[in-house]
């Protein structure tokens, strides 16, 4: 079972090593990390993974994840991108997405007509996809999962687990992990954070997300 995850510069870290640490522990996963060059990729957060595989070396796979980053619109003037997103996604039993990834899936014309979810600060945006917007954490609509900002990777991830090994191994890996979240504060969605607290992440969120004026609809 070849599992592919997409690098690229300025993605977010934990959209794919949070997802990572559960699938490469299936039986049978062999983990491709890809993009459009081999090398070191330089996430938002300064850490670097390495790409070891380019587009052309993985034409297809069984499961793509595509990760979320500030710049995810940027994607939509990268033709080579979202070209190969879109034949590795006729190729794949499952296509995902963390984040604002699904952006990006919409951008390559994936995301048309069904339900999907992202960042909650960029949620509307999925309108210009074709996409229905929902504010769940992880949407499955057909065989593509869209996950809910960062950390939803991991709720993903586990949902997908299942389904590929099943319930009992899903649930092996979350208790290897220690998957149990217990937080600190109540304030993991806009509709619990204080308003102050709201405010002012979105607003600088909205600043280093890249918001255009107009999203161009969907390459098809």
């Amino acid at each position: 079972m070849e599992i592919a995850f997409f690098l690229y510069s300025g993605m977010t870290a934990l959209d794919v090593i949070g997802p990572q640490e559960i699938l490469c522990r299936l039986p049978g996963a062999i983990i491709r990390r890809v993009a459009k060059h081999t090398g070191p990729v330089k996430t938002d957060s300064g850490i670097e993974l390495l790409a070891e595989y380019g587009f052309e070396q993985v034409p297809r796979a069984d499961v793509l994840l595509v990760p979320g980053a500030g710049s995810a619109t940027d994607m939509r003037e990268e033709p080579d991108t979202l070209a190969w997103v879109r034949a590795v996604h006729a190729t794949t039993t499952w296509t995902t997405s963390v984040c604002t990834g699904s952006l990006i899936l919409g951008a390559a014309g994936i995301l048309s007509g069904l339900k999907a979810t992202t960042h909650w600060a960029a949620r509307n945006r999925l309108q210009a996809y074709g996409a229905e917007p929902t504010c769940s954490r992880v949407v499955e609509a057909g065989k593509v999962v869209t996950a809910a900002g960062v950390s939803a990777g991991i709720d993903m991830a586990l949902l997908l687990a299942a389904k590929l090994a099943g319930q009992m191994v899903a649930q092996g890996l979350q208790l290897a992990i220690e998957y149990d979240p217990a937080p600190p504060f109540d304030s993991g969605s806009p509709d619990k954070a204080p308003d102050a607290v709201v405010a002012r992440v979105s607003t600088r969120l909205r600043a280093s997300f890249q918001y255009p004026d107009a999203v161009p609809a969907a390459t098809q």
